[in-house]
Order: structure tokens, then sequence, then C-alpha cells
């Protein structure tokens, strides 16, 4: 089900699991595996950083997923299951489309209260403000040609959410074309 040389691409909005899942999921026994947090991509950038979500980010936040992209696609090529998790819409799938190995897109969708509760629950320095959240979530509720895509997990636990992504992959109705 986690194979070498794929890369499943994990998102969803903020507080929807996407890191928590791609954490345990990478630490399962079988196949060597890489998690990259795309949050981390973000953070490299030192001077002149731009928040993600700002509308003037756009070409610091295309240059972030070529980046990414390029790092999914060697360590695949190295015999790695990728698991990339991060906000990473529709608009930032043609970063990957050229990458020659099986690629897996699995949007996460919790309603937007549970989002919410979530963000404002793990505290530390992350994204809280719910109307940063609520944009992202309104930007995710319709995914259109890639709708079959999203995977509710409204009220699942972390090991709810891993052994339902598991099930998704095993069916391969996720993998891109």
């Amino acid at each position: 089900m986690f194979r070498p040389n794929e890369i499943l691409i994990l998102t969803g909005t903020p507080g929807s699991g996407k890191t928590t899942a791609a954490s345990r999921i990478a630490r399962l026994p079988g196949s060597p595996k890489v998690h990259l947090h795309s949050d981390d991509f973000w953070s490299f950038i030192k001077t002149g950083s731009i928040p993600p979500w700002q509308p003037e980010a756009q070409a610091q936040n295309a240059t972030v997923m070529d980046v990414l992209g390029a790092a999914a696609a060697r360590y695949a090529k190295g015999g790695y299951f990728v698991l990339l998790d991060g906000i990473i819409g529709p608009w930032f799938l043609d970063a990957f489309r050229t990458i020659e190995a099986p690629l897996h897109y699995i949007v996460l969708r919790p309603d937007l209260d549970e989002a919410i509760k979530r963000c404002r629950e793990r505290g530390g320095d992350t994204l809280t403000d719910p109307a940063p959240i609520s944009d992202l979530h309104r930007q995710f509720a319709n995914l259109g040609t890639l709708e079959p895509h999203a995977l509710p997990v409204t009220g699942l636990s972390p090991d709810e959410t891993c052994d339902t992504i598991a099930k998704a992959m095993e069916s391969g109705r996720f993998r891109l074309k």
C-alpha cells in the first residue's frame, strides 16, 4: 500500500490532520519512507519571506512548490515512499505533474468547526486565526475534477485517519493521471 518509488501528496485545510497522519505513516514498518513537511520548505526562506496565504506570495509559493516537487521526485527515484504533507491545492499541482513516479493526491476534509478547533488546540507557533483557516477551507471545498480525491475525516481519530488513508491508497483511486 505504501510502495517504494511512489509519492503521496497529503493535503487539506489547516487542522485536517495531514502532518499527524504523515508522521505516523512514515514510521510504519515496511518500505523505506520519507516525510517531507512543506512548512519546513517555507521556513528555509530567512529574509524576504511572505506569509504563503498572502496574494503577493504567489511567486514565492511557486518556487517552494518547485523545490518540494524536485525533492520528492529525487527521494522516490532513490527507492523511498514519499509522504508530502502541506497545503497543496490543485492550483499547485503543476509543479508535480512532470514527476515520473506514481503520484497520489489525497485531500483530507474535516468540517470547518473541527479544523478551527484542532488548530486552536495544538498551540505553539501555528495558524490559529479563523479567517485564513476559513478561507483555505473554502478553497478546498470544491476541487472541481479532483473532487473524488477528497477524503472526509470529520470526527476521526488520528489512528482512524491513518487507516482511512491506507485504505484509500489500496483502492488506487487517488492516483493522479
